[in-house]
């Protein structure tokens, strides 16, 4: 872990915004730990510093909007974008499906990166992807906090801190079998 990776977690801990226990995570999938980057996003000087340290991995000018999925996103996103002195949007939900909302608007061909707190599934950032393409924006990149993904999405993503999480199956959760109940910190709920 590089020595700006070990700083923000560092950061992380001293917010107790790294969980640990049994958590449920959007997926419906369980896990051990939870990254609740509203507890460090929280300190402006702190969002500030995580959002400098993520807008310098991005070329400044093949951006033209900073996009933050909500509601994780919304923050670090905006944060990104004062950073780069760029335009900060925000997509959220609306019964269940991710949209372009508030008056927002996208021209054909402008440059956008998703900006989010924490990357595990690249769910969300795979709809806002769909959503911003569908206006005919281009998507140049994907940049959060911290990055669960190990690498199984096909994005590109830049992070200040990758971590490989430990996640169960809820059917074959060893802290369930235990009789621990998860809890479910998350903005979004899995739907069926």
């Amino acid at each position: 872990m590089s020595e700006k990776s070990q700083d923000i977690l560092k950061l992380l801990e001293e917010t107790q915004a790294v969980l640990k226990g049994h958590f449920e995570l959007s997926s419906g999938n369980h896990s051990n730990q939870y990254f609740q980057c509203a507890k460090l996003l929280q300190y402006p000087k702190y969002a500030e510093i995580a959002a400098k340290m993520l807008a310098v991995q991005f070329e400044i000018n093949e951006v033209d909007t900073v996009v933050g999925p909500a509601l994780g996103g919304v923050i670090i996103g905006y944060e990104v974008g004062k950073a780069m002195d760029k335009k900060s949007i925000f997509t959220e939900r609306k019964d269940g499906v991710m949209t372009l909302r508030r008056g927002f608007e996208l021209e054909p061909g402008e440059r956008v990166i998703i900006i989010e707190d924490v990357i595990t599934t690249a769910k969300s950032a795979i709809e806002t992807t769909k959503v911003l393409e569908s206006l005919g924006a281009k998507v140049v990149g994907y940049g959060c906090i911290v990055d669960r993904s190990c690498n199984k999405t096909d994005l590109d993503i830049k992070s200040l801190i990758q971590m490989e999480p430990v996640i169960y199956s809820p059917d074959n959760c060893p802290l369930c079998k235990q009789g621990s109940k998860p809890e479910k910190p998350g903005s979004r709920f899995k739907t069926v």
